[in-house]
């Protein structure tokens, strides 16, 4: 391993917090060497990056690759999106426990995993129950340091259309004082604020299981 610096592993490097956090990585002097595990590799040319083509149905073709000090986890989908509760749950969950249970096996001591408000495998709400049950799973693997982040809704420019997205950013925009006391959590946070709280969260390494909700990673992100 490099000792120079660092090596994390990234899954979802092209979505909203996974693009964000790439530059984040290859912007902090802690980092060496930011191994990316794509479907198709982007082009990036950065001295630090190495991008890894994968099939995320056999992620364990890979596993000699997923060596390294870290692990981030962002990968995710909608239920729009997907198309089925089968097609969600194989990204938001079997990629996601694969990812972490193959770097696991390798000896990587921390996973930093998205989640998201609300996650939680009781919940009626299939969307919530499935991050719910990531969680608890992720949690069971033989890893030094779990740290979970759950965000509130995300802010930035994304690929898709999301109606629902945008008039809620318009409430926020204009109606700001609505985020206020015990409704303070739902404010949204933007996907690079995100970013940099996994980044500083990783760089302590608090051994053990923590949570990490949207206002604290606001607060970690902005105090850094």
């Amino acid at each position: 391993m490099n000792n120079k610096g660092k090596v994390a592993l990234v899954f979802g490097s092209s979505g909203l917090v996974g693009s964000a956090l790439v530059d984040e990585l290859i912007n902090s002097a802690s980092f060496s060497l930011v191994k990316l595990f794509v479907r198709k590799k982007s082009g990036n040319t950065h001295a630090k990056v190495q991008e890894i083509e994968v099939d995320f149905d056999k992620l364990s073709l890979v596993a000699s690759d997923m060596m390294g000090d870290m692990v981030f986890i962002c990968l995710g989908t909608t239920m729009a999106k997907a198309g089925s509760k089968e097609a969600f749950y194989k990204v938001d969950y079997t990629y996601c426990h694969e990812a972490a249970r193959l770097s696991a096996a390798n000896g990587v001591g921390q996973v930093l995993l998205i989640s998201s408000m609300g996650a939680d495998a009781a919940s009626m709400v299939y969307y919530s129950k499935v991050k719910g049950e990531i969680e608890r799973d992720v949690r069971k693997l033989n890893i030094e340091s779990v740290n979970i982040v759950r965000p509130s809704l995300l802010l930035g420019d994304r690929k898709e259309n999301r109606l629902g997205e945008k008039i809620f950013v318009a409430i926020t925009k204009y109606l700001p004082f609505i985020f206020i006391g015990p409704l303070k959590k739902y404010r949204p946070i933007e996907a690079h604020n995100v970013a940099k709280a996994m980044v500083n969260i990783s760089l302590t390494q608090q051994v053990g299981c923590h949570i990490f909700e949207s206002e604290e990673l606001q607060k970690i992100a902005l105090h850094s």
